[in-house]
């Protein structure tokens, strides 16, 4: 698969919201740079118009470029570079020198895949996860992209586990980096939350975005045990009342809500 590095030139106050908002489509990496930042998205899914409109709307410039898949895998995995969060958890690829005192060290090669623990969703998720009890808890990782929170729940004694995602390349990265950890009790599906069967979950991870979690969270509803928790991110400040209400009206409960930069997180219950 290829795909297109959008080269964005922006002033520094509005950087976050333009991120923020490609996130909400179907931009999947993102790097930052002295004066703007690199956006990356598949080349199917590349829409001229809808960039230039953004651009219209934030002023900002912009050149895109398609890149090969082989060589994106080589840029980005040169660019990766290892976070730690506290004495909690330690993420690292294979070619970057090992933790010291750490409770969890995950290994990944993230390649094309969403979530190697930088961005403020996927810590948010992370920061929650420290707080629960995961032991012999049966999860479901909803759009598991490197499968980085299905590897940490594993880690924390989570079984079984599922993990799904509707891009092939997420998918692969999720076997290669729990076969890379060790990890055994995941199993990892292609395909929207349809083909997922089970019920009786005692945790959700959707680290995805607003509208695939707005239309989900019935779904996700039906497949969460009673007290059971579900964990969602990908969702602005701005959004934050429209989640509520759906998050009402599908039946759950609001545990908690923290925020990074432009991001919310929220932690429900059944």
């Amino acid at each position: 698969m290829n795909y297109y590095k959008v080269s964005i030139t922006s002033s520094p106050e509005k950087q976050d919201l333009i991120i923020a908002l490609l996130s909400q489509s179907d931009f999947n990496g993102f790097e930052e740079e002295d004066f703007g930042f690199k956006a990356y998205i598949s080349e199917q899914s590349y829409d001229v118009t809808f960039i230039q409109e953004l651009a219209d709307q934030y002023n900002f410039s912009y050149k895109a470029k398609l890149i090969p898949t082989q060589n994106w895998n080589a840029v980005w995995e040169s660019n990766f570079q290892p976070i730690q969060i506290d004495d909690f958890c330690g993420i690292r690829a294979d070619f970057h020198p090992p933790f010291e005192n750490v409770e969890h060290v995950i290994t990944i090669n993230p390649k094309m895949a969403f979530g190697t623990g930088h961005h403020e969703t996927t810590m948010m998720m992370m920061e929650i996860m420290r707080t629960l009890n995961f032991k012999d808890k049966k999860v479901f990782d909803y759009g598991c992209g490197t499968g980085i929170l299905a590897i940490l729940a594993a880690k924390m004694g989570a079984q079984p586990i599922i993990a799904i995602d509707y891009d092939p390349l997420s998918t692969e990265n999720t076997v290669e980096n729990c076969a890379k950890n060790n990890i055994l009790q995941v199993e990892t599906l292609l395909g929207e939350l349809s083909v997922v069967n089970e019920t009786e979950f005692d945790f959700i991870l959707a680290n995805i975005n607003r509208n695939v979690i707005l239309n989900s969270l019935p779904s996700l509803f039906l497949k969460t045990k009673q007290n059971g928790q579900v964990l969602i991110s990908g969702i602005l400040h701005a959004d934050q009342s429209l989640v509520t209400d759906a998050i009402e009206k599908a039946g759950f409960s609001m545990l908690k809500v923290i925020g990074k930069g432009e991001w919310i997180c929220m932690h429900l219950s059944k």
